[in-house]
């Protein structure tokens, strides 16, 4: 196609300019904390009840 024709690809991809946003430290941050936390969560308090409820008889 001719670079004149306005739905060539060309002409289509001079207005498409796709770019990344740089993710902030601080939401770094707080995915580290929450991943701590979560197997902090897990390790304290979940799998004691699991144990507790699983050995328990109905």
């Amino acid at each position: 196609m001719a670079d004149h024709d306005p739905g060539s690809v060309e002409q289509e991809a001079r207005y498409h300019r796709y770019t990344g946003n740089a993710i902030p430290w601080y939401v770094h941050l707080l995915w580290v904390l929450f991943w701590c936390f979560s197997m902090y969560y897990i390790g304290s308090y979940l799998l004691p009840a699991l144990k507790s409820e699983l050995a328990a008889p109905p």
